[in-house]
């Protein structure tokens, strides 16, 4: 019984994509109500509808039996030109026969089921129409049947039982495809661009039973090109890789629209945020290129997203715009907003822009640093308020002019004037290195420490504060004890020098 309603609906389907709901009498000349004495069945004329292979028109010598110009009249009958072959799968044979098998009926009963109206007198026929279908299967329609197109708002599953695939459909041409009716359900908000279309072509089951990777009725007239206008992450979908390639499938328009969240006026100022916190939200529409085309530096989420590449959607094509407060004179007065937040600015800039204004006179009033930095720029570098060395050779810069300045030895013996903001730090400064030894680093060498700190020579002070544990030190990298003691690594039980 089963495999009898789903080719009724094939046969209601054909119809309504032919011709008009409403429309009574048949396309063509033949009156058969006329004709109702003369025929007891339906196959004396139609034969190929009950059996396979045969003819399902009358031939003009068959009409020429009666209408011989003697009996009756000459006429002139051609039988109708084949129709383009569309992505309708029909066997009238097979179906007439589930009629009759279902019915315990003979062919005539049969045919009159879905070729007249309920209750009408013999061979008062019509060509069959969805709505008797949908209505002897007891298939519920969203809205009336007032146009020929209703029966797109069935439901989901029957779609395949009509329909071919698209890719299966090979005579089907673009034009047809675009002309398409849309189904109620896509034009419901939230369908696309939204979640629902995707939930919708989920794996789900077809009428014959079998479980697909795609919802069957997706097939029907889409194919894996059309998903491509949108999906960057369509290798990663199953849904969409069950799809067959089909360029046709893209006689169907569709534009990748921005989410009504995307609207938002503070959208473009938390988006980043929002990205960190689910940035599988970003991977369906965008590329690592819609990031890099306003971040100058890649930001993490650059590294979740896809690289566009074959096989996947172009996604969204972004333009890198100025945000509202970067109005003209914004470049004259940039400085307070950047001091303020300079990881504001890291969103859209390199440090590499920054230089090529600020380099040429780092330590003036109107260069990198602001007015008067100069002056405090020792405790700046010392509590790591930046990073001198993205700018600086500290090495070299820092150095030669402290040398200039007076505030470090040129003659290669150590002094204190460096760090003269803090009187005697010679004698403290140890735990000054043990709390930032890379603040150290920048301006002495180790030769500065062993000049005092070496066990094999010079002044041979203990560098070790309270506490230190030489033993777990030389288990774990005796290298570094060697650097004071050579290979006379002394034991717990020595004297530490």
């Amino acid at each position: 019984m089963s495999r009898l309603r789903n080719l009724l609906i094939v046969v209601g389907c054909f119809a309504l994509t032919a011709f008009a709901v409403g429309q009574i009498e048949p396309d063509d000349t033949f009156d058969h109500v006329k004709h109702e004495k003369l025929f007891p069945t339906c196959e004396s004329c139609h034969k190929g509808a009950v059996e396979a292979g045969a003819r399902l028109w009358p031939t003009a010598e068959s009409c020429a039996n009666c209408h011989d110009g003697t009996v009756e009249d000459t006429v002139s009958w051609k039988e109708p030109a084949a129709k383009p072959r569309g992505n309708l799968k029909f066997a009238h044979d097979e179906h007439s026969q589930e009629v009759r098998d279902s019915l315990g009926a003979d062919s005539t009963i049969a045919c009159m089921k879905c070729h007249a109206e309920m209750g009408a007198e013999w061979m008062h026929v019509r060509r069959p129409v969805v709505r008797q279908c949908f209505d002897c299967h007891n298939i519920q329609v969203a809205g009336a049947f007032a146009t020929d197109t209703a029966h797109v708002n069935g439901p989901e599953s029957a779609c395949s039982t009509c329909h071919l695939t698209l890719v299966e459909a090979t005579e089907l041409p673009e034009a047809r495809i675009a002309a398409f009716p849309i189904p109620a359900s896509h034009e419901a908000e939230g369908f696309s661009p939204g979640k629902h279309h995707g939930e919708l072509a989920q794996k789900s089951k077809g009428p014959d039973g079998l479980t697909y990777d795609v919802a069957p009725s997706c097939q029907t007239c889409h194919a894996r090109d059309f998903c491509l206008e949108c999906h960057v992450d369509a290798p990663e979908r199953t849904s969409i890789q069950a799809l067959a390639l089909d360029p046709r499938s893209l006689a169907i328009d569709v534009e990748l629209t921005a989410p009504a969240s995307h609207e938002a006026a503070t959208f473009q100022n938390r988006h980043g945020r929002e990205s960190r916190k689910k940035a599988a939200n970003c991977v369906t529409c965008h590329t690592q290129e819609s990031c890099v085309a306003c971040h100058r530096s890649a930001p993490a989420v650059a590294t979740v997203v896809h690289a566009a590449g074959p096989g996947r959607g172009v996604g969204a094509q972004i333009e890198r715009e100025k945000p509202a407060t970067h109005v003209i004179d914004f470049a004259d007065r940039h400085n307070g907003p950047a001091t303020a937040n300079p990881s504001s600015c890291s969103g859209c800039h390199a440090r590499s822009e920054c230089l090529d204004c600020h380099r040429p006179s780092p330590g003036g009033a109107d260069g990198y640093h602001v007015a008067g930095f100069l002056v405090r720029h020792p405790s700046a570098a010392y509590n790591r308020q930046s990073d001198c060395g993205d700018c600086h050779n500290t090495r070299q810069f820092c150095t030669s002019c402290h040398i200039e300045s007076g505030f470090q030895s040129s003659n290669g013996i150590l002094a204190g004037r460096f760090h003269d903001a803090q009187q005697g730090f010679r004698l403290g400064h140890g735990p000054a290195a043990r709390q930032a030894m890379e603040s150290c680093v920048t301006c002495h060498s180790e030769g500065d420490c062993l000049a005092c700190h070496s066990a094999q020579g010079g002044r041979r002070f203990n560098p070790h504060g309270p506490s230190f544990d030489a033993e777990r030190l030389k288990k774990r990298n005796p290298q570094t004890c060697a650097a004071c003691h050579g290979k006379a690594i002394p034991d717990d039980d020595d004297d530490d020098d």
